[in-house]
């Protein structure tokens, strides 16, 4: 397995209030915004449809934890299943197991200092539906 992650998925991060915050930046910088947060949508190097998250979370969410911090990155990566067993294998914490939906497939690491990393083997076409 030569590539990891193969883009950025998504940025995550706790805010007082995620509603106003939402529509602050959908009035002052023009942000798309629905209740999930803006979905960035861009071409791959193979000219394939890609989209990126942006989301603000309340305050108090549990979805970062066991992280501490207020914010978490998604990347994109290909081989979810296999890029989980060689993580394993080479000591990586694992958070939980993975999950499924329509629109791919997620995993939880930890890195050094304790941050929540998503990983998503994305499926793009189910957002445009």
């Amino acid at each position: 397995m030569k590539k990891r992650v193969t883009g950025l998925g998504g940025i995550f991060f706790k805010t007082k209030d995620s509603k106003a915050t939402k529509a602050w930046y959908g009035k002052h910088l023009g942000l798309p915004v629905d209740e999930y947060g803006c979905t960035f949508w861009w071409t791959d190097q193979n000219g394939k449809d890609a989209s990126t998250q942006w989301s603000p979370f309340k305050e108090d969410t549990s979805y970062f934890e066991p992280s501490k911090q207020p914010f978490m990155i998604n990347y994109r990566v290909e081989n979810l299943n296999d890029l989980i067993t060689i993580l394993r294998s080479e000591g990586v914490t694992i958070v939980g197991d993975i999950q499924t939906f329509d629109y791919g497939k997620f995993a939880w690491i930890l890195d050094p200092d304790g941050n929540k990393i998503e990983l998503w083997e994305p499926i793009d076409s189910a957002f445009k539906k």
